[in-house]
């Protein structure tokens, strides 16, 4: 049994020093995967077999760029012909504005492989239960690039609001720079593409750090297409999603803070880290306090990354968290043991989310 790691090991480990690898194919060589997917593997244990692109000369320079033996440009052909364990999938919209996931996970799992698919994950909930029917049938599983859960400063969020001195997370305000398309619009996938491509990075901090929403109320201002959410979970909390489209490109991207009881903790521009602990401003009463600084006992906590060093934790992809949740999903086929983080029950509650957006604003909608 391999020790999942992830970036909370005291000393993470090079390819080379893995001991065991999975066997793993990649369909896709675009921009994306280029900078931020197939450089992980410097730090995950992946033996990449083969690559796959529609174009073939791509395909043969992603392989001799990034180490794969072989290279494709149909899929199908790699699954058939290569032994994987696991299939890696980077690829864009189809012509109807759709991710293409869902087709190419379940053909990789009907292969035998399990398969890591970048977020969007689908346009409807019908694509996600398709896959969990599969994964169900086959005993594959599919892992979902949903990044931002493996932030160090969100990871770090998880586990202060589930200590007993947080208290439960009652509520939880993120915001995040997004338009919806008019009413209108809605239905075409095309219209609502940019919408599909970046709900998911508010919607799976949401889940991943309070659980299953049960029903959501949102309106819209009709000058930049943004969006006030009110938040109904299933445990009984609430919180606000705040698309805030219109705001500066200068401004910091996003904010997320969570409520619990007496304390409440912060992250900024996805790297900041606040955990205001419970506790009170100087001595003395109301009207009494000459000072404003409290107890060190008390005194809020802060994190930030640092940029002198050449440290893993403060390159791109690990603060981003692309390398962290590729390790996982690579630690998991080594495993054998299905993700119990961004799998395809989170998928499901995402994309539930994003159906909610499809209705008129100033109604109450149902998640459950």
């Amino acid at each position: 049994m391999i020790f999942l790691q992830g970036y909370h090991s005291k000393m993470l480990k090079y390819n080379f020093e893995f001991e065991q690898k999975i066997k793993a194919g990649f369909i896709g060589c675009g921009g994306h995967s280029f900078r931020n997917i197939y450089p992980t593997f410097q730090y995950a244990p992946v033996d990449l077999i083969a690559v796959c692109d529609l174009n073939k000369d791509r395909a043969n320079i992603y392989a001799r760029q990034f180490g794969a033996k072989r290279a494709y440009e149909n899929h199908q052909e790699m699954l058939e012909k290569e032994e994987l364990d696991a299939v890696f999938i980077v690829t864009n919209y189809d012509a109807e504005g759709r991710p293409q996931y869902p087709k190419l996970a379940i053909e990789a799992m009907n292969a035998g492989c399990h398969a890591w698919i970048e977020k969007p994950p689908a346009a409807s909930v019908a694509e996600i239960k398709e896959m969990i029917s599969i994964s169900e049938k086959t005993g594959k599983f599919v892992s979902v690039g949903f990044k931002k859960c493996f932030f160090p400063a969100i990871e770090k969020t998880k586990q202060i609001i589930e200590t007993e001195a947080f208290g439960q997370p009652a509520s939880i305000y993120v915001r995040y720079p997004q338009s919806l398309p008019p009413e209108n619009e809605r239905n075409d996938n095309r219209k609502m593409l940019g919408f599909l491509d970046h709900i998911s990075h508010p919607g799976s901090i949401i889940y991943y750090l309070m659980g299953k929403i049960a029903r959501i109320y949102f309106e819209e201002e009709r000058f930049n297409g943004g969006t006030l959410t009110a938040i109904k979970f299933t445990n009984g909390a609430v919180g606000t999603l705040h698309l805030t489209s219109g705001q500066s490109g200068t401004s910091p991207l996003e904010r997320v803070e969570v409520i619990g009881r007496g304390c409440n903790v912060v992250v900024d521009n996805g790297v900041k880290l606040t955990y205001y602990r419970r506790g009170g401003r100087g001595p003395g009463g109301y009207g009494r306090s000459p000072n404003y600084i409290g107890n060190d006992e008390t005194a809020p906590i802060y994190w930030e990354p640092e940029f002198s060093l050449g440290q893993l934790y403060n390159k791109g992809i690990f603060m981003l968290g692309y390398a962290p949740e590729i390790i996982y999903f690579s630690e998991c086929v080594l495993n054998n043991t299905p993700p119990t983080k961004c799998g395809l029950e989170a998928a499901l509650e995402v994309t539930k989310l994003y159906e909610a957006y499809k209705n008129p604003s100033g109604q109450i909608v149902n998640l459950s």
